[in-house]
C-alpha cells in the first residue's frame, strides 16, 4: 500500500519508489543518490499517478539532459493524425517528453491519447486550454476556471503542467515602463498578461497557488514554472523583467516544495552565447538547484529557417552548464507549425546538443557510444558506424547515394584511397599503400 503522495514525498520519507529504482539504472546511479537528489528537489521524476504507461526519467543537472518536443494541433493545422505521427517519431528518436500545446478543437481526447498510449513524459499549458475548453473568450473566464482545467489535466494524466505563476499585477507596470523591444512573447505569459490587463484582477495562477499545489500533489503532478518574461529576443535577455520574474519563480519553488510537489523551472529563450551559462548559474542559485528547463536557448535572431541550430548552439553550452532540460527548436521555429520533417531535425539538433553537454559534464557513460564510433570509423566497419549513429537511416542514405569505387570500397567518395585511416592500417599492418 502506499504511503506517499508524490516522489518528493517519499523521497523525504527515506521509500524508493520504483520509478526511483528505474532512473538509477538508467542513469548508472544509485538509488539513494536519485532519493537524496528528489528530496532536495535537485530531480525531479514527472510521473502522473494515472500515467500507467510511462516510462519514467529523472530531470536533473547530475543525470542525462532530457529534450522535450513540443506538438499540439491549431487553427490552421488541425490533423490528431499528423500530431501523432510526429509523437510517435519522436519517441522513437528519443525525446524524453512530449508537450501538449494544441489550441484547438477537442483537446481532451488527444491528451488523454497521450497518456494511455505514449511512454514519454507529457505535459501541457492548461491557460492554453481554459479557453478552448470552455468556449468562452479570455476576459469572460473566472480564476476558479483556470484552476478547474488544471484539476482537469492533472486527471487526465499529465506529468507535468507549465504555469506561468511569476507574472503578476507588477510585471505590467514593468513592461510599460521598461520599454522592453519585444515586449511578452510567452504565448501563455501573454494569455495571463491580457487576462489580468482586462479584468483588474491577480494572476490566479500566483494568487491560487497554494490550491494549485494541493491539486497537484494528489495526482504527483510536477509544476513547471513557466517563464513568461523570457527575452524574446537579444536585446531583451537578462533584463530587468526577466531576473525579478525567476526572483519570484524561486520563491514559489519553496512553497511547491513544502507541498512535496515537485518543480522544474523554465528558462530563456534568446540569449546572447556570452550571457548563457550566467543565466544558468543565476537560476541554480535563486531556484536553489531546481531543474532548469530551456528553451533553446537561442544565441541570434537573424536565422528563421535553422533556428533548430542557433538553439542547438545555445542548447549545448546551457546543459554543460546547468540545465537539465533542453525544449526543442524546429527549422520552423517562428514561421509556422512544424510538419514531420521539421520535427526531426529539431530532435536531431537537441539531442547533439544534449550528447555533447553530457559529455563535457562527465556524465557516467555518455562517452560510451563516442568510443564505439571512434573503433568502427578505425576499422572502416560502415555498419557499426551506422548502428553507433544517431540517426542511422540519414546516414546510411547519404553513403549508398555517393557510394567510392568498387576496388576501393572500404573508403568513401570523399577520399577514395587517399582516406587516411585506410593508409595508417595499411602502414601500421606493413602493407603496400597503393593510391592510384
Amino acid at each position: 500500500m502506499q504511503t506517499y503522495t508524490t516522489q518528493m514525498n517519499a523521497a523525504r520519507k527515506g521509500i524508493i519508489t520504483p520509478e526511483m529504482e528505474i532512473v538509477a539504472k538508467k542513469e548508472y546511479r544509485t538509488t539513494e543518490e536519485i532519493r537524496q537528489w528528489v528530496a532536495e528537489g535537485k530531480v525531479a521524476i514527472p510521473a502522473n499517478k494515472h500515467h500507467k504507461c510511462l516510462n519514467p526519467e529523472g530531470v536533473g543537472s547530475m543525470l542525462r539532459t532530457k529534450i522535450n518536443v513540443n506538438l499540439g494541433v491549431s487553427r490552421d493545422c488541425k490533423d490528431y493524425n499528423i500530431e501523432m505521427q510526429k509523437v510517435m517519431s519522436a519517441v522513437n528518436m528519443g525525446a524524453e517528453a512530449i508537450m501538449d500545446l494544441s489550441s484547438h478543437g477537442n483537446t481532451q481526447p488527444f491528451r488523454q491519447k497521450l497518456t494511455h498510449e505514449c511512454p514519454v513524459m507529457i505535459g501541457t499549458v492548461p491557460v492554453y486550454d481554459s479557453v478552448i475548453h470552455y468556449q468562452r473568450d479570455l476576459a469572460e473566464l473566472t480564476a476558479q476556471d483556470f484552476i478547474d482545467v488544471v484539476r482537469l489535466h492533472a486527471e487526465d494524466g499529465v506529468d507535468f503542467v507549465t504555469l506561468h505563476c511569476g507574472i503578476t499585477r507588477k510585471t505590467i507596470e514593468q513592461i510599460r515602463k521598461h520599454k522592453r523591444k519585444m515586449n511578452i512573447v510567452s504565448r501563455g505569459g501573454s494569455l495571463v498578461f491580457a487576462w489580468m490587463s482586462m479584468t483588474g484582477n491577480e494572476n490566479p495562477f500566483y494568487e491560487h497557488f497554494d490550491e494549485i499545489c494541493e491539486i497537484c500533489a494528489e495526482h504527483d503532478v510536477t509544476i513547471s514554472l513557466g517563464d513568461a518574461c523570457r527575452p524574446g529576443c537579444l536585446a531583451d535577455a537578462t533584463d530587468v523583467c526577466q531576473i525579478e520574474e525567476l526572483v519570484r519563480l524561486g520563491e514559489l519553488t519553496k512553497r511547491a516544495w513544502a507541498h512535496n510537489v515537485q518543480v522544474m523551472v523554465e528558462g530563456p529563450g534568446h540569449v546572447p552565447l556570452n550571457q548563457v551559462a550566467a543565466n544558468m548559474e543565476v537560476q541554480k542559485s535563486i531556484c536553489m538547484g531546481a531543474p532548469f528547463y530551456v528553451l533553446g536557448p537561442l544565441v541570434t535572431d537573424i536565422a528563421p529557417g535553422y533556428d533548430h541550430i542557433t538553439a542547438a548552439i545555445g542548447g549545448a553550452v546551457a546543459a554543460a552548464s546547468g540545465a537539465a532540460f533542453l525544449c526543442y527548436v524546429t527549422p520552423a521555429e517562428h514561421l509556422a507549425l512544424p510538419n514531420v520533417e521539421d520535427v526531426k531535425q529539431g530532435i536531431v539538433a537537441s539531442k547533439i546538443a544534449a550528447h555533447a553537454a553530457d559529455i563535457a559534464k562527465g556524465i557516467p557513460h555518455a562517452r560510451d557510444i563516442d568510443d564505439k564510433m571512434g573503433d568502427a570509423r578505425r576499422v572502416l566497419d560502415w555498419d557499426a558506424q551506422f548502428a553507433c549513429a544517431l540517426d542511422p537511416e540519414t546516414a546510411k542514405a547519404i553513403r549508398d547515394a555517393r557510394l567510392p569505387e568498387d576496388d576501393h570500397s572500404d573508403t568513401c567518395s570523399m577520399c577514395g584511397k587517399f582516406c587516411a585511416v585506410r593508409s595508417m592500417n595499411k602502414a601500421l599492418a606493413g602493407e603496400y599503400i597503393d593510391i592510384l
